[in-house]
């Protein structure tokens, strides 16, 4: 659960990468976006990753190939306060598919926070010890779990500041015309 209204939450989910809390994503490319007929902003991005995987996990696998992409398809309806992400690799998909779903809405009695909803399903195919590998996968997306909520506190805090670094030029430049118009009044 986040302690901000769904709006700042989306906000700061569409600017998510990159962040200090997960360095591993290293790119990210909008692949389409478009508005449906309904008013739901459709998006589809290609993140880009660079994982220090285990030696051992590497040498199970038979490869030292770290960077891997993923897809991911996301849906924001604004009427209906909802936002639906749904990512999955689109690299090793020969060893292993990882599916990802987030979803984020109002919390239903206070508008002041949001309601995650995450849920994975990790398969391993075609390698000894798949059920040892399932595992290392389910913790390292656990921990990515925390460290994506760290992140998007981090965000909105950016998001916060810039705000009110806004704020106070807007403010700023405001009062210089004024108070060159009252100097030349008197």
């Amino acid at each position: 659960m986040f302690h901000h209204p769904w709006e700042t939450v989306i906000k700061a989910a569409m600017q998510k990468y990159p962040n200090p809390m997960n360095p591993s994503v290293i790119g990210v490319d909008v692949l389409n976006r478009d508005i449906d007929k309904q008013g739901c902003l459709h998006s589809e991005r290609l993140l880009s990753t660079e994982w220090g995987l285990p030696s051992i996990v590497k040498s199970i696998i038979g490869n030292t190939r770290t960077r891997t992409y993923i897809q991911e398809h996301s849906i924001v309806d604004p009427v209906g306060q909802t936002f639906e992400l749904q990512s999955s690799n689109i690299t090793f998909t020969n060893l292993v598919s990882v599916d990802e779903k987030l979803t984020y809405k109002p919390h239903p009695e206070d508008k002041e926070k949001t309601i995650l909803t995450q849920e994975a399903i990790i398969s391993v195919k075609g390698v000894s010890l798949s059920s040892y590998l399932e595992g290392v996968m389910a913790s390292t997306i656990s921990t990515n779990a925390g460290k994506g909520r760290e992140a998007m506190e981090w965000v909105i805090r950016r998001l916060n500041a810039e705000i009110e670094e806004l704020a106070a030029t807007a403010c700023g430049t405001l009062r210089t015309p004024m108070a060159a118009a009252a100097v030349t009044e008197k």
